[in-house]
C-alpha cells in the first residue's frame, strides 16, 4: 500500500482578538521533510506513529506537511488556503494512494471558511478518489457534523483530557483504515447530538467513568470505535456542542445505537461533571487559611490553549495587592518585556511593565520593580505525555517577597513544572503556583500540589457560556434551556438524549 499522511489544524476561538497568521504556525509547528529523526511532540506524534506502523507493515509512507498553530482567532484566509493547497499538491504528486491519514483539530475556522476540516476532507476526497480510504484523527474539542463524516471512511477522537492518548488513537485509526483497504472491515459511522455546551475533565470521576464506558463499548462485537466530542464552546458556529460518534463494522443500526447510548450517558451526567471554580479572592482566602504548599491556581480564563492572549493580570494583581509572598507565576506572553529583560541581562534591577497588552480581557499592565534572574533564548517545556512544547525566549524576573514571574515570547499554556525549574525556580518551595492553563497541566502538577484550585477569573475564556455573545447557534442547547429535547411549540420531547 501507499499511505499519505499530513497534519493541518488549530483551535479557533471566535471571540479571540488574535488573528492566526503564518507566524502562529511557524512558532508552533510548520514542518516539511523526514520525521524519523525529529523529537516527538504532541503535534507530530500521530504522523510519526503512522509512519512507523506503515513501514513496519511493509508499506510506502508519503509524509506531507505538518502545520499546527496555537489556538487563537480565525486563521487568515490566504494562510489557510496556502497550507491546505500544499497538502493537496503533495497528494496529487504522490499519485494513486491507498490510505490517507490526517491529523486535524476539528474546531478550525478561517476567514471565509466556517468548517476547515470538512473543506480539507472534501478536497482530499476529490484528489484521492473513491477507492482511497480516508481517516482523520481529531481533537475531542471539535465541532462534528454529518457533513464532515460524509468525506471520511473513519474518524477517531481523543478520549482523554488532558490529551494523553494521541498516539494510541493514531494506532486505532491506522488499524481501522488499513483493514478497510484490505477488505476486512466496512466502517460505518453514526453521530448523535447531545445538545449540550460544557466543559469536561477526564481526570474527574464522572467523566472518568465515561472514558471507561467508551473502552467497554469498543469490546462489543462489531464496534470499532466510540468517541465523545466535548465540543469547543468558544467557536461560534451552528455545529457547536457536545456529540457522540460511533464507528462499527458494516452495521449502521449498531452505530446509531452505540452513539445514542453514549449520548444518553453524557446527558445523564450533565449535573455531575465536577466543574468547581473559585473566585480569585476565594482561592487566595483558601490558600492563606491552609498550611504548607504549593497550592496550584489555574488561571483558566487566560489559557493560550483555548485562544486567550496569555497576558492577563487580574489574578497576579490581586496576589500583589494582598501582599502574598512565595509565588511562582507564568507564563506571561510579553515579547516587549522579554526583550527588555534580555537586553538588561541576569542580575539587573529594573522597573518593568508587563502584561495587559491585548485588550480589556487582559486587564491593565503591571508595573513592578524586579530583578532579572535568568534568561533563556530557546526554552522548551515538557508537554502532554512527556512530549516537548516550545516556549521561545523566556526570562525569570523576581519581585520582593519571593515572587517569581516567567515571561516568554511564544504564546503557550503551562504543561509541566520544568517551565519554572529550568529558570531556577523551586516550585516546591512556593506557597502558590499561578499558572495559565485549563487542564493540560493537571497530570504533572497534581502529584506535587497541596491542592489544585481552578480560578473563575476575568479573561477571554469565561466559564459561564451563557455570557458569550453567540450569533450562530441555531438549535436549543443546555444550559441555555433546561431540556433542549422538548419542542417549544408542542411541549413534547423530540429525539431524546
Amino acid at each position: 500500500m501507499k499511505i499519505f499522511v499530513a497534519t493541518l489544524g488549530t483551535e479557533t476561538n471566535s471571540f479571540s482578538p488574535l488573528p492566526t497568521g503564518l507566524r502562529a504556525f511557524e512558532e508552533t509547528a510548520l514542518f516539511r521533510g523526514d520525521l524519523r529523526n525529529e523529537p516527538e511532540t504532541f503535534i507530530n506524534i500521530a504522523n510519526k506513529t503512522w509512519q512507523s506502523l506503515g513501514e513496519a507493515d511493509g508499506h510506502e509512507v508519503v509524509q506531507s506537511l505538518i502545520a499546527f498553530a496555537q489556538p487563537g482567532g480565525p486563521t487568515v484566509r490566504k494562510v489557510y488556503e496556502d497550507l491546505r493547497d500544499e497538502i493537496l499538491r503533495d497528494l496529487k504528486k504522490a499519485g494513486p494512494v491507498d490510505l490517507v491519514l490526517l491529523f486535524l483539530h476539528g474546531a478550525m475556522m478561517a476567514d471565509g471558511y466556517d468548517d476547515c476540516e470538512s473543506d480539507i476532507l472534501k478536497r482530499v476526497r476529490e484528489v484521492a478518489g473513491p477507492e482511497a480510504v480516508i481517516g482523520a484523527e481529531i481533537d475531542l474539542h471539535c465541532h462534528l457534523s454529518e457533513h464532515l463524516l460524509a468525506f471520511a471512511d473513519a474518524i477517531v477522537l481523543f478520549k482523554e483530557y488532558p490529551h494523553t492518548d494521541v498516539a494510541e488513537r493514531a494506532e486505532e485509526l491506522y488499524g481501522i483504515c488499513r483493514d478497510t483497504k484490505r477488505g476486512l472491515l466496512r466502517p460505518t459511522m453514526a453521530l448523535h447530538d447531545c445538545r449540550m455546551l460544557g466543559f469536561w475533565r477526564t481526570s474527574q470521576p464522572p467523566v472518568r467513568q465515561l472514558v471507561r464506558k467508551m473502552l467497554e463499548m469498543e469490546q462489543r462485537p462489531g464496534v470499532l470505535s466510540a468517541s465523545f466530542a466535548h465540543g469547543f464552546p468558544y467557536g461560534d458556529t451552528a455545529r457547536i456542542g457536545a456529540k457522540t460518534l460511533a464507528v462499527t463494522d458494516g452495521d449502521p443500526a449498531l452505530a446509531r445505537n452505540i452513539a445514542q447510548e453514549l449520548g444518553r450517558a453524557v446527558w445523564d451526567m450533565r449535573n455531575r461533571i465536577g466543574e468547581e471554580y473559585c473566585s480569585v479572592d476565594g482561592a487566595l482566602d483558601r490558600v492563606l487559611a491552609g498550611e504548607g504548599g504549593p497550592y496550584v491556581l489555574a488561571d483558566t480564563a487566560d489559557n493560550a490553549g483555548g485562544g486567550a492572549p496569555s497576558d492577563s493580570t487580574f489574578a497576579l494583581r490581586r496576589i500583589l495587592e494582598r501582599g502574598i509572598t512565595d509565588v511562582a507565576a507564568g507564563c506571561y506572553w510579553d515579547i516587549g518585556a522579554v526583550r527588555i529583560c534580555m537586553e538588561a541581562g541576569p542580575g539587573s534591577v529594573l522597573d518593568l511593565r508587563f502584561g495587559g497588552k491585548c485588550g480589556p480581557m487582559s486587564g491593565d499592565p503591571i508595573d513592578l520593580r524586579v530583578t532579572v534572574r535568568d534568561c533563556q533564548s530557546d526554552l522548551w517545556q515538557t508537554g502532554l505525555d512527556g512530549l516537548r512544547a516550545h516556549v521561545g525566549q523566556a526570562v525569570r524576573v523576581e519581585a520582593e517577597g519571593g515572587i517569581d514571574i516567567v515571561l516568554n515570547t511564544v504564546r503557550t499554556q503551562v504543561y509541566g513544572p520544568d517551565v519554572f525549574t529550568q529558570l531556577g525556580i523551586d516550585v516546591l518551595a512556593k506557597k502558590i503556583i499561578l499558572l495559565k492553563s485549563t487542564q493540560h497541566f493537571y497530570a504533572a502538577y497534581a502529584p506535587i500540589a497541596k491542592e489544585v484550585l481552578y480560578l473563575d477569573a476575568e479573561g477571554a475564556l469565561v466559564r459561564d457560556v451563557r455570557k458569550l455573545p453567540y450569533k450562530n447557534i441555531t438549535r436549543p442547547l443546555w444550559p441555555f434551556v433546561e431540556n433542549p429535547f422538548v419542542d417549544p411549540h408542542e411541549g413534547q420531547e423530540t429525539t431524546a438524549a
